[in-house]
């Protein structure tokens, strides 16, 4: 059963727009989940050019996407958590200004040592920002108009993937790398300065919400998330030396933060929460469908490129039409949600991601461009239906006192599916190639890896689905 709201907590405590009309509530919260998602995108492809402006190897400068996402991912939870016992308003302005400091630090760093502490800095804005957006998000609107607002969310992110190359590539042409950085910085002021204007606070916490923050188990749960996500980048795989102690190192982390929000009075995460059917089946097929996802990341460019025969403009132009197509069909997805239901769109979205990947692993390279983009159109289309209807779902019952909580954890499952599609789809890619080194490979090498790596994504998506109708189903047998 879903949390119920604490005693003493009237609705109209948790709906915080009241001063000012929706329409700008919701471009404050767009904002605040358009530019972690810009921040990401945007550095990949400045990578080259840091390279050389630094003189640093490639792998030296992989760090100033490595530390921006390892801040995100260990301190998400831990963000949505204080928002809810702190104050969300409260955290998120910190955030933003973080953010905003941070990602101007970035622009003027005369250093790569620096930068890479300048992009951790941000990453620990851009946690607070993605935490709590979607929770203030829950509180924004009525219930019935949930899965529309949780769409454009889910657009604004896509957008900010889908900008972040073309954006960079023309501000590193005009005005170098520096530029990359700097033209977040008033985007940060603007958003701060419409957070201020347009959200107040909500009521502080009640009753069995108000607790104390679980600053061990935070700081547990960091550790071994931080530890699992550098196993998963700093060496490219989950099989070398470093990444398999950093592995043994997170395992050991998550049973000792098990341990101890077992004996803790107020937990940062109960066990109990995690039996919420509705929640546990989000968070596994969000975590399943990232994984998948990536692999469209992972395996486009090398099956373009070298299966196909494409130059890199028009590789750049293919892989951008998934962004494209999930940040055009985001909002309408979450209107159809609001309509049919959220349970039925989890449904639709899972299947066509399924339909999308099983026509990737069918279609032969004789079918050329259009053979691979029809069924990524597919695909992504998929995706951004089951991001909509499965934030809808798992935020629409969320108590107010958990909705931070709740929206970093969902966050999390997220970040940590593509951090492990990431390498282990790769990894699935370059073993089905039959090559260790997929930029040599020979073009039916490189083909056969991408039909094997797509059928086991849809295995993949084929599971979440298997897990969400499972846990549905038990959740009604429970209720009646």
């Amino acid at each position: 059963m879903r949390p119920a709201t604490p005693p003493g907590t009237k609705p109209d405590q948790t709906s915080p727009v009241r001063r000012a009309p929706l329409a700008w509530a919701l471009i404050a919260l767009s904002l605040s989940m358009l530019l972690p998602s810009l921040s990401t995108s945007i550095a990949n492809v400045g990578l080259p050019n840091l390279a050389v402006a630094f003189g640093a190897s490639f792998s030296e400068v992989q760090w100033v996407v490595i530390a921006y996402l390892l801040a995100v991912t260990t301190l998400i939870v831990g963000a949505g958590r204080l928002g809810d016992l702190a104050g969300r308003r409260r955290l998120l302005l910190g955030g933003i200004t973080v953010f905003t400091f941070a990602t101007l630090l970035c622009g003027l760093a005369p250093s790569l040592p620096l930068l890479v502490a300048a992009r951790a800095f941000q990453g620990a804005g851009a946690a607070c920002m993605m935490a709590l957006t979607m929770a203030f998000a829950g509180e924004t609107v009525p219930k019935d108009r949930t899965g529309s607002v949780m769409g454009l969310l889910g657009t604004m992110s896509a957008v900010g993937t889908a900008l972040g190359p073309s954006l960079g590539g023309v501000l590193i042409a005009v005005f170098g790398w520096r530029a990359i950085f700097l033209i977040g910085v008033p985007l940060g002021l603007l958003t701060l300065a419409l957070t201020v204007r347009v959200l107040p606070a909500s009521a502080p916490p009640t009753g069995s919400a108000r607790r104390r923050f679980d600053t061990v188990g935070t700081a547990l749960l960091a550790i071994t998330l931080g530890a699992y996500a550098l196993a998963m980048t700093i060496e490219g795989n989950s099989s070398g030396p470093l990444a398999a102690g950093l592995l043994i190192v997170s395992g050991a982390g998550l049973a000792l933060f098990v341990i101890t929000e077992s004996r803790v009075s107020s937990p940062l995460l109960t066990l109990s929460t995690l039996r919420d059917p509705v929640l546990a089946a989000g968070l596994a097929a969000s975590a399943l469908v990232s994984t998948v996802m990536m692999t469209t990341l992972v395996v486009g460019p090398f099956h373009l490129a070298r299966a196909l025969g494409l130059d890199p403009a028009l590789v750049g132009l293919v892989m951008s039409a998934g962004p494209a197509v999930s940040a055009l069909t985001g909002v309408p997805a979450g209107r159809a949600t609001d309509r049919v239901g959220a349970e039925a769109m989890v449904i639709a979205g899972l299947g066509g991601i399924i339909v999308g990947t099983v026509a990737l692993s069918l279609t032969p390279t004789t079918a050329g461009v259009i053979g691979y983009v029809l069924p990524l159109v597919i695909t992504t289309a998929g995706y951004a239906l089951f991001q909509a209807a499965n934030n809808t779902a798992v935020m629409k019952d969320v108590s107010p006192h958990q909705r931070g909580l709740v929206s970093g954890m969902l966050n999390l499952s997220r970040k940590l599916g593509l951090i492990t599609g990431a390498s282990v789809m790769g990894a699935v890619f370059a073993f089905a190639a039959g090559t260790s080194d997929v930029t040599t490979a020979a073009s039916a090498e490189v083909a056969r890896g991408t039909h094997w790596t797509f059928a086991v994504a849809a295995l993949l998506v084929a599971l979440g689905m298997a897990v969400v109708v499972g846990l549905r189903v038990r959740s009604r047998s429970s209720d009646s």
